[in-house]
């Protein structure tokens, strides 16, 4: 099973829901729009079509970042923000990212860490206290793009301690663990990247070797995305 899609719709919904069955929403990350947009996502798309939602940046990112400057308007003490902090703007970020997951009928929750979360006993304490506290009694796959400097063997260990599937860019990292791949395309080198054939190659190589959900997130991903379909399909 190799699933193919977009972070975010970059057409107009309906052309998007004609080629693919998958997306990976974006909004979520950024901020957390009224419910009743993800209830009309959920309702105008086809019944077969897949959301995945990207969890909101207050969890994952402290307020430095420069993500935040889509976010409309700050809740809460900013500075309690990010890096799976124990505190109530946090767990209030993962109430929000749930209910959104829960109305689109995602399994799959993808959280992404800024460049500066390392591998230090805070963020890992962090990052185990936070994932041991929601996995009781949820439907929830959770994925983990894991940034920063934390060596291989680090990953590897705790996110099979903690369940997670790992998710990479698979021409910058391989994959660690997890019963199938999640893999997000930003391109190489750059946002800006085009995709060759024989990336695309190597790309087929890779989602061959495992379940895969594709997901590509650069400049180009909508014409990225199209041209990998026709190829996993034999064009």
């Amino acid at each position: 099973m190799i699933k193919i899609g977009c972070c975010g719709f970059p057409v107009k919904k309906a052309d998007y829901y004609r080629e693919f069955q998958l997306v990976e929403v974006q909004n979520t990350f950024y901020d957390i729009p009224r419910f009743t947009l993800y209830e009309k996502w959920r309702k105008e798309s086809p019944e077969t079509f897949e959301f995945t939602v990207k969890a909101w940046q207050v969890i994952t990112h402290p307020v430095n970042s420069p993500t935040y400057r889509r976010m409309k308007e700050k809740w809460g003490n900013p500075e309690n923000y990010g890096y799976f902090k124990p505190t109530p703007e946090v767990k209030e970020g993962w109430r929000r990212t749930k209910e959104v997951a829960e109305i689109l009928g995602a399994r799959i929750i993808v959280f992404q860490t800024p460049p500066s979360f390392h591998a230090n006993l805070q963020n890992k304490e962090n990052l185990k206290n936070f994932f041991q506290q929601i996995a009781g009694g949820e439907n929830f796959i959770f994925a983990l793009e894991l940034r920063g400097k934390w060596e291989e063997e680090e990953k590897k260990e705790i996110m099979e301690e903690l369940g997670l599937l790992h998710v990479v860019d698979p021409f910058r990292e391989k994959s660690l663990c997890g019963e199938f791949q999640y893999f997000r395309l930003h391109g190489i080198g750059g946002y800006n990247y085009k995709y060759s054939e024989e990336d695309l190659y190597h790309l087929k190589y890779w989602c061959e070797e495992k379940d895969t959900y594709c997901l590509f997130n650069n400049t180009f991903m909508w014409e990225s995305a199209l041209r990998f379909k026709k190829l996993m399909e034999g064009g």
